[in-house]
C-alpha cells in the first residue's frame, strides 16, 4: 500500500493546486482539477504560506479547513468503502484536519501518510492524547489469550501525575507524547485536560484531570504545555471554561455547572489563566451551560459570550479554538447539525470537530458567509489560525512521516523509564487502618493469598501485569475474575482453577450464585487483595461504583476477611466502600502500574504519592500516608 500510494505522490507545489484532485484511485482516469488559482510559490518556512493559501482558496474550501472528521487508526484497505469515505472527505471536500483514534503506530503512520498524499493542502492532525501516545496509538490486547501487542508510552492518567506532586513529572509526559505523537504523523495534542474535578460524582472527568485544586491543575497543565509544545506538537486545553463540576456525562445531555461568576474566576478560569500566559495554543470547548456567564441556558460551545467575549476578549486567548465532538447530545439538544455547526462557529470556535453530517456542516457555515450571516473576515482569520498551525508544524515542507523511524521513537526504553518512574511516584496510600502496607517482608513464601481482579470485560489486560508480580513473592497466589456488567447488576466471576461461574447482586445488595466461589476462596486465604480496575463511565453512566462491586466487598468484610483495596480505574471507589480497612491508589490499569503497585504492596518500592483530590469523607486533598522502603534486614 505504501508504495502504490507513493507512486501517487506529488511535489508540493502541485499539491497546494485549489480544487485539484489529490491523487488517483486506482483503476480509475485521472480527473481535470476543478477551477480555481494557481499553485502556491510563497516559501513554506514563512507565514507568507498561509497567507497565499488562504488567498487561493474559495469559500467553501476555506471553510472545509475547519470542519475535521474522526477517522480510526484501524488498518483498511485502499479499496474498503470506509478508508474511501474518508479520502473522499480529504480528497473532494478538501478537510483541512482530521482528528485520529485508536490504532497501533505503525497503522496510523501509514493511513495518516495516505490521506496526507491525497489532500491538496497538506492536513493538520490532532489526537486525544491525555495521558501519552498511548492514549490513541497502541496495539491493543489479542483475544482469546490477552497478549499485549505493544505500542506508544502510557503515562498514569493526569490525577496520577499530580499525586507525584512533581511538576517536572507532567513536564516529561509533555516531551514523550509530542515526540511519539509527531513520530506517528499527529501534530496537535487535545490535551491536558484543565479541568478542576471538585466534584467526586463527575461522570466524565474524574482521574482525567489533574486534581481539585486550581493551583495543582494550572502548575501541572503549564508544565504540560511546556513540554509538549518545546517538542514541536501544539497543546489544547480542555473543556473551556470548565466541566470538573458536573453531574451529568455531556456526551448524553447537556451538563451544567451551576457555580456564581466568582466562584468561576477563583476554581475554572484559574489554570486558564495560567496555562495561557505558558503559551498554550489551543483551547477545546465544554458541551455544558453555565448559567453565570450566559443565561441563556446554551452549551459554552455554541455561546459568544463565553468563547469570544470571555476566552478571547477577558482572558486574551490569541490561539486556535476546537469544539469537543458535535454529535455529543450534550451540544446537539433540539438543533441540527447544520445550525450546530453554524452557532459553533458564530459563536468563536475556529475548528468544528466531528460533525456528524460533514458535508452538510461545510454547506451550511458557507451559506452562513455567502449570506452574510458571518463576516468574511471572521472566516478568514480562522482559516488563517490553523493555516499558521501548519507552518508551525512544518508541513509545508514534510506532510508525510518516515515510518522507518516510527519504532526509533515510539515506545523508545528512555521513553518507558520516565513513565515507569511516574507510576512509581503516583502510587499514594489513602487508607491503612490496621497497618497491612506494605505485605509484611516476613511472610512465608506459602501464605495463601486471593487476589480479586475487578474489571469490565474488554479489560482484557487486568490484573495480568499485578498478579505475575505478586505471584514471584507469593506462588500459591490464586486469582479470580469478576467483571461487573452495564448497569451494576451482574458479574461474572471466574476462577483460575474451576472455570468461570456467576451471581447476580440484586438490588437490594443479596449477592447469590456463583458468588460462592470468591467467597469460598476467601475463606481458605490468609490475605485478599481486590483491584478494581472499573472507571467512570465504564460500567455506569455514572462516577459510581457499580452495585454489585460494592455487594461482592460488603460480602468480604461481612465474612470478616480485611481486604487490602487498589484502585487501578476511578480513584473515588472508597466513597462507597468506606469501611475498607486499606486503600491503595495506583490510578492507572496499564501494566507499568500494575507492577508499580504490586512492588509498592510487597514493599521492594516506597509509596510517596499525596492525594492531589479528596477520594472519599474524611480523605481529603493533600493527605496521603507515606510507606518508605523497610530497612535491609542484616
Amino acid at each position: 500500500m505504501v508504495t502504490r500510494l507513493a507512486a501517487r505522490a506529488r511535489p508540493l507545489a502541485l499539491s497546494l493546486a485549489v480544487g485539484a484532485c489529490g491523487g488517483l484511485v486506482p483503476g480509475s482516469p485521472p480527473r481535470a482539477p476543478a477551477p480555481g488559482p494557481s499553485p502556491v510559490s510563497a516559501p513554506a518556512t514563512s507565514p507568507r504560506w498561509a497567507d497565499s493559501v488562504l488567498a487561493s482558496l474559495t469559500t467553501r474550501q476555506k471553510v472545509a479547513q475547519l470542519v475535521w472528521p474522526w477517522v480510526l487508526g484501524d488498518f483498511q484497505a485502499q479499496s474498503n468503502p470506509g478508508f474511501q469515505r474518508i479520502v473522499g472527505f480529504v480528497r473532494d471536500e478538501q478537510v483541512g484536519g482530521v482528528i485520529i483514534s485508536i490504532g497501533s503506530p505503525v497503522e496510523v503512520a501509514a493511513k495518516l501518510n495516505a490521506l496526507q498524499r491525497e489532500a491538496a493542502v497538506p492536513l493538520l492532525v490532532g489526537a486525544d492524547l491525555e495521558t501519552g501516545a498511548a492514549f490513541r496509538f497502541r496495539g491493543g490486547y489479542a483475544t482469546p489469550n490477552g497478549l499485549d501487542l505493544g505500542g506508544s508510552t502510557m503515562f498514569p492518567p493526569p490525577m496520577g501525575i499530580g499525586a507525584t506532586g512533581d511538576t517536572a513529572a507532567a513536564a516529561a509526559m509533555g516531551r514523550v507524547t509530542a515526540r511519539e505523537g509527531r513520530a506517528v504523523g499527529a501534530h496537535v495534542a487535545f490535551a491536558p485536560v484543565l479541568d478542576v474535578n471538585n466534584n467526586p460524582r463527575n461522570p466524565v472527568i474524574g482521574a482525567r484531570a489533574f486534581g481539585e485544586t486550581p493551583a495543582l491543575v494550572g502548575a501541572m497543565g503549564a508544565a504540560f504545555i511546556r513540554g509538549l509544545q518545546d517538542a514541536g506538537m501544539a497543546a489544547t486545553g480542555k473543556h473551556f471554561p470548565g466541566h470538573g463540576d458536573t453531574e451529568q456525562n455531556s456526551h448524553l445531555e447537556l451538563s451544567r455547572v451551576d457555580a456564581p461568576r466568582a466562584r468561576l474566576d477563583s476554581v475554572e478560569l484559574a489554570p486558564y489563566r495560567v496555562a495561557i500566559a505558558a503559551g498554550m495554543r489551543g483551547v477545546m470547548t465544554f458541551h455544558g451551560r453555565l448559567d453565570a456567564l450566559d443565561a441563556s441556558g446554551i452549551a459554552a460551545t455554541l455561546s459568544k459570550p463565553i468563547m469570544t467575549d470571555l476566552l478571547r476578549g477577558s482572558l486574551g486567548f490569541g490561539g486556535f479554538v476546537v469544539t469537543d465532538a458535535l454529535d455529543m447530545n450534550g451540544v446537539m439538544g433540539t438543533l441540527g447539525m447544520a445550525e450546530v455547526c453554524v452557532r459553533a462557529f458564530e459563536a468563536g470556535a475556529d475548528i468544528l470537530l466531528m460533525p456528524s453530517d460533514l458535508p452538510g456542516c461545510i454547506s451550511a457555515v458557507t451559506a452562513a458567509v455567502q449570506g452574510g450571516r458571518v463576516a468574511m473576515a471572521r472566516l478568514d482569520a480562522s482559516v488563517r489560525r490553523v493555516l499558521m498551525e501548519k507552518v508551525r508544524a512544518g508541513l509545508p515542507r514534510q506532510r508525510t512521516v518516515d515510518l522507518e523511524r516510527v519504532r526509533d521513537v515510539v515506545g523508545d526504553t528512555a521513553h518507558l523509564a520516565l513513565a515507569r518512574r511516574a507510576a512509581e511516584r503516583a502510587l499514594t496510600l489513602a487508607k491503612d487502618s490496621l497497618g497491612q502496607v506494605p505485605l509484611a517482608a516476613t511472610l512465608p513464601r506459602t501464605t495463601r493469598v486471593l487476589s480479586v481482579t475487578i474489571a469490565p470485560r474488554n479489560d482484557l489486560g487486568a490484573g495480568q501485569a499485578f498478579n505475575q508480580e505478586l505471584q514471584r513473592r507469593f506462588p500459591r497466589l490464586r486469582t479470580e475474575l469478576v467483571q461487573p456488567e452495564l448497569g451494576g447488576a451482574e458479574a461474572t466471576v471466574g476462577a483460575a482453577a474451576g472455570g468461570p461461574a456467576q451471581y447476580q447482586a440484586a438490588a437490594g445488595g443479596a449477592i447469590a450464585g456463583g458468588a460462592a466461589t470468591v467467597l469460598r476462596a476467601a475463606d481458605s486465604a490468609d490475605v485478599v487483595i481486590v483491584s478494581s480496575y472499573v472507571n467512570i463511565s465504564s460500567v455506569t453512566a455514572t462516577a459510581a461504583a457499580p452495585r454489585g462491586v460494592v455487594d461482592l466487598v460488603r460480602a468480604l468484610l461481612a465474612k470478616g476477611k480485611q481486604p487490602i483495596v487498589l484502585a487501578f480505574g476511578s480513584p473515588y471507589l472508597l466513597s462507597d466502600i468506606p469501611e475498607v480497612p486499606a486503600y491503595l491508589l495506583a490510578w492507572s490499569a496499564w501494566p507499568m502500574s500494575q507492577r508499580a503497585a504490586a512492588k509498592g504492596l510487597l514493599g521492594e518500592l516506597p509509596i510517596t504519592g499525596v492525594l492531589p483530590a479528596t477520594v472519599a469523607p474524611g480523605v481529603r486533598v493533600g493527605s496521603g500516608i507515606p510507606r518508605p522502603l523497610p530497612p535491609i534486614q542484616p
